[in-house]
């Protein structure tokens, strides 16, 4: 009875496709679990604010600013120092690291 068992013949049922493409799937949403989990905007440690430049000094460049739970992107316009405006003020680092602003007009 032992050697019935063990020459069994192969049925072709259905179910185990379906059983194999499941595992298959866990295996893949694991994979990518991880690598969500690796990202550093959605770390673990959420509470810290990130900020990650990609081609810096590029025409392409762009800046992903995470604070808390608030993030934003910037796109590189790609013509660097252009644009309309006039100078507001100056700005002197003090000795001590501080920074002062006095505004244009100033006395």
């Amino acid at each position: 009875m032992a050697l019935k068992l063990l020459h069994e013949p192969e049925t072709d049922d259905p179910i185990l496709s379906v059983v194999n493409l499941i595992d298959i799937f866990l295996v893949v949403i694991a994979a990518l679990l991880i690598t969500v989990a690796q990202s550093p905007l959605v770390s673990s440690l959420g509470k810290r604010d990130v900020t990650v430049i990609t081609d810096p000094g590029q025409p392409s460049m762009e800046i992903t600013v995470k604070k808390g739970e608030k993030i934003e992107r910037y796109k590189a316009s790609g013509a660097i120092g252009s644009g309309d405006g006039e100078k507001a003020g100056v700005a002197y680092r003090m000795k001590d690291g501080s920074i002062v602003y006095v505004p244009e007009g100033a006395p």
